[in-house]
């Protein structure tokens, strides 16, 4: 089915709230799902607005929860999602955070009892358009096992990094620390298809392309033993130092079943001047520039961004059975 963003934004705001999931924070939602939709991102997209929804009625997610701001220190906020979606708390943190940094070079936001951050790109990027450079990471409930273990103990947990570029659109880097974002098995199992042999391990350890074994498995780490490290060192930043759960603490983002995941992200924040001086945009550009300079080489996150353009021109492609799980639901 073909939608306009609009159209989209109202096919989900409209389950959530059938569900008990209150306004704002069903718009909130309606808009980071569709704008994942929107940059390719389908994982992370319309596919997850069942679930969503279920998690709302069902009382996993608490749909009317209004995140809290605290203040501890000049450059730090504390977010408690209490038990709520994770947009309406990045939504909050996000002002916050650019007048901070903007004020007093750096700042960061420790967010705890959240749930799903979705495509961290579409956060980081808000504050390279403000001039901005960010580092957010987030972790996800347990899918990757230690470096030759069998035991789900990290999420996907991913990084993403944004940089501002004087008149271009900003360098965007958003990667999950599995060889692919675990949204994409999700969405191979909901479409029946297979899924390649390097993907994820079934329970025994042994490569499969069997999408429900997959998610019953573990996945692929990118970079082997280097990508797990880093998603220990993601799981420190977004867990014990946030307040929130550790992956494996936290229940299934794809079902209604259990307790609220209560997961947790950080974001830091830091005005390019603090560290760069007056010339530090200038030389963020310029290097920019010198890597866009090679032929075939494109700077991260431009894809995502023509993308959203063109839907937003165009509107997005749907499939149907997806619309009809989010009208039924």
């Amino acid at each position: 089915m073909h939608l306009t963003l609009a159209a989209a934004e109202t096919l989900v705001l409209d389950a959530l709230k059938r569900n008990g999931v209150e306004e704002g924070n069903a718009l909130s939602v309606s808009r980071a799902l569709v704008a994942a939709e929107a940059a390719g991102q389908s994982g992370h997209g319309l596919r997850r607005a069942v679930a969503y929804a279920m998690q709302a009625k069902s009382g996993k997610v608490d749909g009317v929860a209004k995140p809290i701001l605290y203040q501890p220190y000049p450059s730090v906020i504390q977010i408690d999602a209490c038990h709520g979606y994770a947009y309406p708390a990045l939504d909050l943190a996000v002002p916050v955070l650019t007048e901070m940094a903007r004020s007093q070079g750096i700042a960061m936001a420790a967010i705890r009892r959240s749930h799903h951050a979705g495509v961290l790109a579409l956060t980081v990027e808000r504050f390279a358009e403000a001039g901005l450079v960010a580092i957010m990471v987030a972790n996800a409930t347990a899918a990757m096992a230690a470096w030759g273990g069998r035991k789900p103990l990290f999420g996907t947990n991913p990084i993403a990094f944004a940089a501002p570029v004087t008149g271009q659109d900003p360098v965007v880097i958003d990667l999950a620390l599995s060889r692919v974002a675990r949204g994409k098995i999700m969405a191979a199992r909901q479409k029946g298809v297979p899924i390649p042999a390097n993907w994820a391990f079934d329970r025994d350890g042994q490569p499969t392309t069997d999408a429900v074994a997959a998610l019953d498995g573990t996945m692929v780490p990118s970079g082997e033993a280097k990508g797990a490290a880093l998603a220990m060192m993601v799981e420190i930043l977004a867990a014990p130092l946030t307040g929130a759960n550790f992956s494996y603490e936290s229940t299934s983002l794809f079902d209604d079943k259990g307790a609220a995941p209560g997961l947790g992200q950080m974001i830091i924040v830091i005005n390019p001047e603090a560290g760069g001086g007056a010339f530090a945009a200038a030389r963020l550009t310029e290097l920019a520039n010198e890597i866009s300079s090679d032929p075939g080489v494109r700077l991260p996150g431009r894809r995502g961004l023509t993308a959203r353009r063109a839907a937003i021109e165009n509107g997005i492609d749907v499939e149907d059975d997806v619309v009809d799980a989010i009208l039924a639901v």
